[in-house]
């Protein structure tokens, strides 16, 4: 099980770095950090496309281009999650982008990328099916629980089964495994793109 560390940890080990880090390395840093805010910018505005990357790329000294890539391509595979909403879907798909150009098209990351969306697609669909099974089973039992106390048949679909608390329990609980499943499946793409990437 990995180790977590305090914030004041990671702080010590990176000002101790800087001590006894060359001018080279932290001007390295500096352009990693700014890759990262780019491509955050990258991510956040739907008007930039991968080729605005990758003409940033090229208007770099390349001394420079290789720590701005770099910094790119964490931002990139930090966004690939399994998204829950249409936001989270066109985050995603638009990392995956980013990536292919930053890889320079590469063929192997656009395939990478292409299953993974499939992956990501089925986790939306499947997410869907269960908390719609969910709540017709809920729905079904409310509408029993309340026929036996009151004598009267209700009509199902008035009845809001996500203010039922069992909702939320069954639910946290379903959703933990499901993200489980597709979560190792998303960690071995990621560690894949990684890997190509050279990151």
């Amino acid at each position: 099980m990995a180790e977590i560390r305090s914030t004041m940890d990671l702080v010590m080990e990176r000002a101790a770095r800087m001590g006894t880090a060359s001018a080279e390395e932290l001007q390295d840093e500096k352009e990693q950090r700014r890759g990262m805010q780019l491509g955050a910018e990258f991510l956040d505005t739907p008007t930039m496309s991968s080729k605005d990357l990758q003409e940033l790329l090229q208007d770099t000294s390349e001394k420079q281009r290789k720590a701005l890539r770099m910094g790119m391509l964490a931002t990139m595979l930090r966004n690939l999650f399994l998204p829950r909403d249409e936001d989270g879907k066109n985050r995603v798909k638009r990392a995956m982008q980013a990536l292919v150009a930053l890889n320079g098209d590469s063929a192997q990351v656009d395939a990478l990328c292409r299953e993974l969306q499939q992956v990501a697609e089925r986790y939306g669909q499947h997410r869907t099916q269960i908390q719609e099974q969910l709540m017709e089973q809920l729905r079904g039992q409310i509408q029993q629980a309340l026929a036996r106390e009151t004598g009267m048949k209700v009509d199902a679909n008035k009845i809001d089964p996500t203010m039922d608390p069992r909702y939320a329990e069954e639910w946290a609980h379903v959703e933990a495994e499901l993200n489980k499943q597709y979560g190792q499946a998303l960690e071995q793409y990621r560690a894949e793109l990684s890997r190509l990437s050279g990151v």
